[in-house]
């Protein structure tokens, strides 16, 4: 490499050279051509002398291996956060099939309970309406008892007022001997 170089500069510099541009004579230190000349091949041959070219070759490939090792950091995070991003991924398609899963669950029991309560509802109105039944039957019974009764009260008044104009005060009399005998002897 540091051939190359020194040949490299070496051919730029007779490439370029002043003295096709320059009048008078070349070789002459009045000549800022010729000086120019000088400097350049003296800072090319103190570049070489210092080893400037495998240093800034050595810089530019230390360089190169710290870019390269940027980019497998860079490749291993992408990697990572790829990885990261399926695991999210799939985390979330397993909530989401989870919510999915207890939102079905939650309409069937949904409409287990609206069933079961259509199916209380039925048995409740079933034993209300038999409740209502008894009750108009419990009240129709009170009501012919107490026709019965009134009947009963109308006939034994009607039956006490007959009783009472055709009986005589010695039948009467009779009568309560009889019943307070007959109490007595059920007594004792």
């Amino acid at each position: 490499m540091r051939h190359t170089l020194t040949i490299a500069a070496a051919l730029s510099a007779l490439a370029a050279s002043p003295a096709l541009a320059a009048t008078g004579q070349f070789f002459s230190l009045s000549n800022t051509d010729f000086v120019v000349l000088l400097a350049f091949i003296l800072f090319v041959v103190v570049l070489i002398y210092f080893n400037i070219p495998s240093l800034l070759a050595g810089m530019l490939d230390k360089r190169a291996d710290g870019i390269q090792s940027e980019i497998d950091d860079a490749r291993a995070l992408r990697e990572e956060a790829q990885t990261l991003l399926a695991s999210y991924e799939r985390k979330q398609r397993e909530v989401q099939e989870q919510a999915d899963r207890i939102v079905a669950q939650a309409r069937t029991e949904a409409q287990d309970a609206a069933e079961q309560a259509k199916a209380d509802l039925a048995k409740s109105l079933e034993r209300r309406l038999a409740a209502a039944e008894d009750q108009i039957a419990s009240a129709e019974a009170a009501a012919v008892k107490e026709v019965r009764d009134r009947a009963i009260t109308v006939a034994i008044a009607a039956a006490r007022d007959v009783i009472a104009k055709q009986m005589t005060e010695q039948q009467s009399a009779k009568l309560i001997d009889d019943a307070i005998a007959d109490v007595g002897a059920k007594l004792h």
